[in-house]
């Protein structure tokens, strides 16, 4: 299976068309418009990432990189695998290269994500996937005020560095800072 990974840091409409349908199956309610997307490329806050087997797109993902004070950490807004693809290990192949290009093009201290807490059998399925990828997932529960569903933060310490000094409401702030940087200017 030739497998290839890509990094954007620009916006590709090219690249776009190919990982557009991925995305939009992926989340299908709550996602970013692709206007916020492309001011984000723009903007040089994330990167788009593109997972190909045999040429065809079959996985994507954003990241941004929030932090301060010596503090560096990765934050993966978004990843999906298309749904004919999913079960194959392609998303833990494709988070791999994601981890290595944060620790090898970043030196990132670690990854931080968001999902859905509700209690639902597709979110405990998301919770085990990304615990078998080495995520810890924390017990603070956030509830944003634009969005109905609570939310769980969970990270992947990529540095001896990297400890987590309460029950994750401190990577919510990371998560809150970095979608509020997204939405500048729109």
């Amino acid at each position: 299976m030739p497998w290839t990974f890509n990094t954007l840091t620009e916006w590709d409409e090219v690249w776009w068309d190919k990982l557009r349908p991925i995305y939009r199956e992926a989340f299908p309610h709550g996602a970013k418009p692709e206007k916020v997307l492309r001011s984000m490329l723009d903007r040089g806050i994330a990167s788009l990432h593109a997972g190909l087997q045999e040429g065809e797109a079959v996985a994507m993902a954003v990241t941004g990189f929030c932090g301060g004070k010596g503090r560096k950490r990765m934050i993966l807004d978004y990843m999906a695998v298309r749904q004919d693809q999913r079960g194959q290990g392609l998303g833990r192949l494709f988070f791999s290269q994601i981890r290595d290009y944060a620790e090898r093009e970043h030196q990132a201290e670690a990854i931080v994500i968001e999902t859905e807490a509700e209690d639902t059998e597709m979110n405990r399925e998301r919770l085990r996937f990304w615990i078998r990828c080495g995520f810890i997932a924390t017990s603070y529960v956030h509830q944003y005020i634009w969005v109905p569903e609570p939310y769980r933060a969970l990270y992947l310490p990529l540095s001896d560095h990297f400890t987590l000094r309460d029950d994750g409401k401190s990577l919510f702030r990371d998560i809150t800072s970095f979608h509020h940087q997204s939405f500048r200017g729109q």
